[in-house]
């Protein structure tokens, strides 16, 4: 009852979320290639008049891209998103969003100068209450269709070279269900042919840092339509898990008792309907998924080929992921070895690093444990233990880049399957972000998770990095100070040297120790990391 009456009072909220800009799908946009709307705060394109930002053309990279994909010229997500737009809103300083709106991911306030850092908690640690409002919201994303975001029901060939806009609203948790299709979907060849071998977010380097976007767009929507700026992403820590531990109607739902493949009529997700899910419907009419509901949310965990996931992923797996201090390798796709991606994406054994393809381990060894929506890539985000899951894969991606502090130089440049370059566009997002751009700290990006927290040795430097921010922004004065301050010195020394002279007597030579004392050297060691 309770969750029914905290829905009823988030009903009123409303926002949006990514990624064909309402603003952006006219004929004339898509003909123009242009995507800079006004900014609502001066009207000014991009908010130029405020200094917001501004309308430049994209800069696409030239690198050279993996041979895994042969075509040019036959998909629209290629050089991305050049087949739709070649100009948008560039922001300034600390100021994101398709029009300059928003802020950058890690600051808030007005001018978007605040830095604040989120905290995403195991689901298992939330209170009733925490729990029940994360599920309400999951609903109301679920029942709130974007003012601002609408999807595209046709190539950029079937809209007549834009002429003929077809686009289609869509509520705020299906657009992200629609992102996730269409960065994984099949490119449509004509006729009945397609190419399979491609996916613009996944088996590639790609595929930790745009599910990284992935979710913090997801949290920031959520946060936005429901004003609850302090809203994270739970995450599911599922090492050593016997079974589905979350699979309760308490939290993302039971078995229905009839039928093993269906929720529990109890739990909160029963009456979902899913989209994206019909990928051979869609080839045979070279047609796009255009977010039409297709049946209830499938389930049944456990009953799964064990012969190709025999057990959930261990401790020990984990830690063999983090032992393994190439973030890439060899060609960069499923067929890499020793990869830390390939390892924790799944397509590598967590034993030895070696890529093996008949073994769906770590990262996938979930998807298809659930043996339902969640085990076809294309519609898996459909299920609500996606997020759940992706927050924790992202948690390992975190400890991997806490533990070997890599340099964004090692983010593959070059030769990548295709989007998968470090100064490729992710596909599908406008604003248009890189993927070397989420090669970096959560913390960075504003967040951090509770189970690394107290284990972090940087937790020191992180509470004082906002004094040496502030430092930084006087250290003029604080130069000046000392200078003025060492000169004075100099002439009180001066003062004090000829008043003393006269009666100066010969002192015995001063003895120091060969060792300090314990206390004394540990207090010479924090004053020097200090």
């Amino acid at each position: 009852m309770c969750l029914v009456v905290l829905y009823c009072l988030l009903w009123s909220f409303h926002a949006s979320a990514g990624y064909f800009p309402r603003a952006c799908v006219s004929s004339r946009n898509l003909m123009e290639k242009e995507c800079c709307p006004p900014w609502s705060g001066d009207g000014s394109p991009c908010g130029h008049l405020s200094g917001r930002g501004s309308c430049q053309d994209i800069l696409l990279s030239n690198a050279p891209l993996g041979p895994q994909y042969p075509f040019r010229g036959v998909d629209d997500r290629e050089s991305w998103p050049s087949v739709f737009y070649n100009r948008t809103c560039q922001c300034s300083d600390n100021f994101m969003g398709f029009d300059c709106r928003n802020c950058r991911f890690g600051f808030w306030g007005p001018n978007c100068t605040e830095r604040r850092l989120l905290v995403r908690r195991n689901i298992f640690d939330l209170s009733v209450p925490e729990k029940d409002k994360f599920l309400a919201y999951l609903t109301l994303a679920k029942h709130t269709i974007s003012p601002d975001y609408v999807i595209p029901t046709g190539t950029y060939g079937q809209m007549n070279n834009g002429s003929r806009p077809m686009f289609s609203d869509i509520n705020i948790y299906d657009l992200f269900v629609w992102m996730h299709y269409y960065v994984s979907r099949d490119t449509l060849l004509g006729g009945s042919e397609i190419w399979s071998n491609i996916d613009f977010a996944h088996e590639a380097p790609g595929f930790l840092p745009w599910h990284r976007l992935f979710l913090l767009l997801w949290e920031k929507e959520i946060q936005r339509l429901t004003g609850d700026e302090n809203f994270t992403i739970p995450y599911w820590d599922w090492r050593d898990a016997d079974d589905c531990d979350i699979c309760t109607d308490e939290y993302m739902g039971g078995h229905h008792p009839e039928n093993p493949n269906l929720l529990s009529p109890g739990s909160f997700f029963s009456s979902w309907q899913i989209i994206c899910s019909r990928m051979e419907e869609y080839n045979s009419h070279q047609a796009l998924c255009n977010g039409t509901p297709e049946g209830p949310l499938l389930r049944n965990p456990g009953n799964h080929d064990k012969t190709r996931t025999p057990r959930l992923p261990s401790s020990a797996d984990v830690e063999f992921c983090l032992s393994l201090t190439h973030y890439e390798s060899d060609s960069m796709d499923k067929a890499a070895n020793f990869s830390f991606r390939n390892t924790l994406e799944g397509f590598a054994s967590p034993l030895t690093g070696i890529a093996d393809d008949s073994q769906s381990s770590m990262h996938n060894a979930l998807h298809i444990f659930m043996n339902g929506t969640m085990s076809q890539v294309q519609g898996s985000a459909n299920d609500p233990i996606f997020l759940l899951h992706h927050a924790f894969v992202d948690s390992i991606f975190e400890q991997w880049l806490r533990r070997y502090r890599p340099l964004q130089e090692v983010y593959p440049e070059a030769n990548a399957p295709i989007g998968h370059n470090r100064e490729s566009y992710m596909v599908p997002f406008i604003p248009l972000y890189r993927n070397g751009d989420f090669f970096i700290s959560s913390r960075e990006l504003g967040y951090d998770y509770s189970y690394l927290q107290d284990s972090d040795p940087d937790s020191f430097q992180d509470y004082i990095k906002s004094y040496l921010e502030q430092a930084s922004q006087i250290w003029q004065w604080l130069l000046g100070a000392a200078v003025l301050g060492a000169v004075l010195t100099a002439v009180l020394g001066g003062l004090t040297s000829l008043l003393c002279r006269g009666r100066r007597k010969q002192l015995p030579e001063e003895k120091q120790p060969l060792l300090m004392e314990k206390e004394d050297y540990h207090s010479l060691l924090s004053q020097s990391h200090l």
